[in-house]
């Protein structure tokens, strides 16, 4: 029968879908057909087929016609990972092999002249879209064996060549294998990348009860933090902390985070699952799609999706070009990014802890005291730099500190410093309540919580709402305001929980402390008791 069919993936975002690579090699004109939405690569790609079969001592049908189709013919397909399966199916099509022989088996990588088989990108998406339509077996080029091992009850056959993928289906003689295909990327001797963070402790850090705090609630729940204040006060340093403070990642994030990160490239052959929340600190003179995501040809996740589960900071927050800082607002508010095109719309998750930060003023050296006031900017200059942070960003900011900065005299240098690891334990504990609270649903931290399901499975007191509705009422607080707040109040209580080992649901203390770390406004740590009932933190 000169009909045959091998599966491959196509990448829709972070999504797979399964594609049947149909071959049809039949008596008539010779010249070769693409059909089903193949972008140009694709149409190239019979071409290094043609030249991979010639090379490998494999037959190519020069005097037949031969189609391809990549059903669903509606579904848009790109990449050069579907030259295995192109390759192939045109084997069995011409009966050079059984076409019962690629049942239930995916083929994935990139062919080159001389019949090798080169990485490709977004191996671990492809195995993971491959293993939830019902396949079990999958061809990979060899240095992403590591890499779709990672997907639970696939087998997974490494090969280094065309030739290779014969001889195993065949059961022949596996012939002499060519070298396997260099990785991309180059490894600078002395640059450290950011492996100088893993040497970064909150303890490093003294004084600065009241941010650390911030911080700490802000890595519990989720909620996005905003860092302003002088140059030179600290707040970069606390941002490269906050992913001390982050427990390891579970076993779903840790896949969909690797799935994440082989689809952008960065996911080097022969690396791990990635267990530890990332850091991203993108330049301010990024662009909207080095940040989002998007690209030409198939979407690229951005820096935003690349530090999913972990921290993205954006530092001198202000200067990011206008479109960058307004394409925050649905990942601030959904936890993803929907990048729409003429004809075809992708989303990528995009749920990580948001911090920015930003000086209150050009020149960095404003402050409110005016005999330390040493800033040279103009009133104007001043307004126009501040305004650059839109009222509705700032609305979807859960936390503001102003950080001061510290002076030998504002702390005690005989008080012990908490570490991370003592801070990452509690953050640890108040997820884990809120994992066991939202058990079943689609979310997993108080940042992430639905207005509606928030407001009717999980209210706050009559008196503890009745400070939102009169902050409400006077136009302090704006409706998506006061949701935020009840979240913030959330994460206070489960906090407090973990230190008072007593379970504690959100009062009016909690609301207020809330409502502070909101508006930037100090925090009453004389009243307010973080620790058990009776010791105060300060």
């Amino acid at each position: 029968m000169p009909f045959a069919t091998a599966r491959c993936v196509a990448l829709d975002g972070a999504v797979g879908h399964l594609i049947d690579v149909q071959t049809d090699v039949s008596v008539g004109q010779p010249t070769t057909v693409v059909v089903g939405r193949a972008d140009t690569s694709l149409r190239e790609g019979v071409d290094r087929v043609r030249m991979a079969l010639v090379n490998t001592d494999l037959a190519w049908p020069a005097t037949k016609r031969c189609t391809f189709l990549f059903s669903p013919a509606d579904l848009r397909k790109s990449g050069t990972h579907f030259d295995l399966a192109m390759a192939v199916s045109l084997l069995a099509a011409d009966g050079q092999l059984e076409p019962q022989w690629l049942d239930g088996t995916v083929f994935i990588g990139e062919l080159t002249l001389a019949g090798g088989l080169r990485p490709t990108l977004g191996v671990l998406p492809m195995a993971l879209a491959a293993a939830a339509a019902g396949i079990t077996r999958v061809y990979v080029p060899e240095p992403q064996v590591a890499e779709a091992t990672m997907v639970p009850g696939m087998e997974v056959i490494g090969v280094r060549s065309l030739g290779q993928v014969v001889a195993e289906l065949r059961c022949d003689e596996l012939p002499l294998a060519p070298p396997v295909a260099a990785a991309t990327g180059l490894r600078l001797l002395s640059w450290r990348g950011d492996d100088r963070l893993d040497e970064l402790d909150l303890a490093d850090l003294r004084g600065m009860t009241e941010e650390k705090y911030a911080v700490e609630v802000a890595a519990a729940g989720g909620h996005p933090l905003q860092l302003s204040g002088p140059k030179g006060c600290g707040k970069t340093s606390l941002a490269e902390r906050v992913p001390t403070i982050l427990p390891d990642l579970t076993p779903e994030e840790s896949l969909e985070l690797t799935a994440l990160h082989s689809l952008a490239g960065v996911l080097a052959p022969g690396d791990g699952m990635v267990l530890r929340p990332p850091f991203a600190a993108p330049h301010h003179d990024a662009s909207k799609v080095s940040v989002i995501g998007g690209g030409s040809g198939r979407v690229q996740p951005g820096e935003l999706s690349r530090a999913h589960c972990g921290v993205l900071f954006l530092d001198e927050f202000p200067l990011f070009r206008s479109d960058v800082i307004e394409a925050l607002r649905q990942p601030l508010e959904s936890g993803d990014i929907t990048i729409a095109r003429r004809d075809e719309s992708v989303t990528l998750p995009a749920g990580a802890l948001l911090v920015i930060a930003s000086n209150p003023c050009p020149c960095g050296n404003w402050t409110a005291a005016s005999r330390s006031n040493r800033c040279t900017c103009a009133e104007t200059v001043r307004r126009a730099y501040r305004a650059r942070l839109s009222g509705p960003i700032v609305d979807r900011i859960d936390i503001v500190r102003h950080v001061q900065p510290v002076s030998p005299s504002s702390h005690d240098p005989f008080r012990t410093v908490e570490s991370s690891a003592e801070v990452r334990l509690r953050v640890a504990a108040a997820r884990q309540r809120q994992r066991q609270r939202y058990d079943g649903r689609a979310w997993r931290l108080n940042g992430h919580v639905p207005s509606p399901r928030l407001k009717d499975t999980w209210p706050l007191p009559s008196a503890a709402q009745q400070v939102l509705d009169t902050e409400m009422l006077t136009g302090r607080l704006s409706a998506r305001g006061a949701v935020r707040v009840h979240r913030v109040a959330w994460t206070i209580a489960d906090l407090r929980s973990v230190r008072t080992g007593h379970d504690v649901t959100p009062g009016v203390d909690e609301v207020r402390t809330a409502l502070r770390l909101r508006c930037g406004q100090p925090l009453d740590l004389a009243t307010f008791r973080f620790d058990a009932p009776g010791e105060d933190i300060a």
